[in-house]
């Protein structure tokens, strides 16, 4: 029976794996002996809620060993290809949208954290790759305006400098609209 994919992290202790799997399977092959019998001992939530880990006990060698389980994400690129949900690549994509720009790394993972949270609570274990660009804008755009054109200069394929003009003026304007909605509670205070 298989598992899934299971990987190692730095940092991670000695004897934890990584698994993603179905999470409707309620068995787990021992690493060391390869039974299939053993028991989960401990169960936590880890990764933000984002997975559980488990300490399991194998009832055939009696080793120990821990599991992190986590429900997949995956992307479906726009020529068909399902890839897995990747943080970090989102974090790549935005830090090239803020290359000179000043932005914190730990903003960068907000960011991240941010949309994978988005695409996550759209429920869906499929998400189009498209919808983890939307999910990028909002966030690039309260962030850094420039970083912000310059990403989606490149996600809407800006063909002219009308485009980038039309951009801008949505900016200032929802910018204009901010402003007004600041100086009202001001007021009325």
């Amino acid at each position: 029976m298989s598992q899934g994919p299971a990987d190692y992290r730095p940092g991670m202790r000695p004897g934890c794996i990584r698994v993603s799997r179905d999470l409707r399977e309620d068995t787990m092959r021992c690493p060391f002996c390869k039974n299939d019998d053993t028991k989960v001992i401990d169960s936590r939530v880890a990764d933000e809620g984002q997975a559980i880990r488990r300490r399991r006990s194998c009832v055939e060698c009696g080793r120990r060993f821990s599991t992190v389980e986590s429900a997949v994400l995956s992307v479906v690129k726009r020529n068909g290809v399902t890839e897995p949900f990747s943080r970090e690549k989102v974090m790549r994509g935005v830090r090239r949208a803020c290359q000179g720009r000043h932005v914190a790394e730990d903003a960068l993972a907000q960011l991240a954290q941010q949309v994978e949270d988005t695409v996550r609570a759209s429920g869906s274990a499929e998400i189009p790759s498209n919808e983890v660009g939307l999910a990028i804008l909002k966030p690039l755009r309260d962030l850094d305006e420039v970083a912000y054109l310059r990403f989606a200069s490149v996600y809407r394929s800006f063909d002219s400098v009308e485009d980038f003009q039309r951009e801008i003026d949505d900016l200032r304007s929802a910018s204009s609209e901010s402003g007004k909605a600041s100086a009202e509670s001001v007021k009325s205070s």
